[in-house]
């Protein structure tokens, strides 16, 4: 009589490990989900400050909180804009300011460009160049007003020399910082490649400075508009800044913070616009955009 041996007694049930395919599934069904999601559009939620501004403006106007003697409602505002409008004042002071903005914001690129190239490229250029640079950007661009009036008189040449030099700073420092940020490895291996100084300035470098130049762009034309304010302040006869002085002679709230109104504008525009630009130069250059 033969018997069966015995069977090794299966060792007990444990859990199997997750499969990775399966969680991958799980991940890529819940972001999907998550991108399915509704969101608020980023045009609306950008806008909801101003917009949030504007009304916390118009309840205080309307409920006296905040008297016209003080700063006009914006209803005046709108309205005052309206009827310059038609006049024909509010376009041409606008054309006037924008003429030596343009010409102010030429002249002062081109200083910082020839400079910045200079002092980025060349040592000599750094040591002759940077800290002058630095040390005339510690002097308020806004105090030469008194000296600008010696050299050049009260025509149109202090107000285009004033915007250039408050364009000229951010500009300089901006690509000279984008030109020496430029990673020494990659101008090492360009090198090594055969790549030439030209080339070397042509397909690294000035790339390489691209985002810093971008920036600088920014924070140029802002300070140009800025800068736009204070000379206009300087015997106008046109644009912006006349409007202006002639509404403080007559305590016209309504009129000064519509030109403020059209001077943010106008930097705004010029924001957006350097927006799109970044974004066709840079899209080789993967950013972090932030969080959803």
């Amino acid at each position: 009589m033969t018997t069966k041996p015995l069977e090794a007694a299966a060792p007990p049930a444990q859990d199997a490990p997750p499969d990775p395919t399966t969680s991958a599934r799980v991940t890529i069904r819940g972001a999907a989900k998550s991108g399915r999601r509704r969101t608020v559009p980023r045009s609306v939620r950008r806008s909801a400050g101003p917009v949030g501004l504007v009304l916390l403006w118009f309840l205080a106007s309307a409920t006296g909180v905040l008297p016209e003697s003080v700063l006009a409602s914006p209803v005046d505002v709108i309205r005052q804009a309206v009827e310059l409008t038609k006049s024909g004042e509010l376009p041409s002071a606008i054309a006037a300011s924008g003429r030596r903005a343009a010409v102010g914001f030429l002249v002062g690129a081109a200083v910082a460009l020839s400079l910045s190239l200079l002092a980025g490229l060349f040592r000599l250029g750094e040591d002759v160049i940077d800290s002058s640079m630095g040390m005339f950007r510690a002097i308020p661009w806004v105090g030469l007003i008194p000296l600008f009036i010696v050299w050049f008189g009260i025509e149109e040449t202090p107000k285009i020399a004033l915007v250039a030099l408050g364009v000229t700073y951010p500009l300089y420092f901006n690509i000279y910082g984008g030109i020496r940020s430029t990673d020494a490895q990659l101008v090492e291996a360009a090198r090594m490649m055969g790549l030439g100084r030209l080339g070397l300035i042509t397909y690294v470098i000035l790339p390489s400075a691209l985002p810093g130049a971008l920036v600088g762009l920014r924070y140029a034309l802002s300070t140009a508009w800025l800068a736009l304010v204070f000379a206009e302040q300087i015997n106008a006869d046109a644009g912006l800044g006349y409007l202006m002085s002639n509404a403080q002679q007559y305590f016209r709230t309504d009129v000064i913070v519509l030109c403020l109104a059209v001077y943010a504008l106008l930097g705004l525009a010029c924001d957006f616009a350097v927006r799109i630009l970044s974004r066709r130069l840079l899209t080789w250059r993967a950013n972090f955009e932030g969080e959803a």
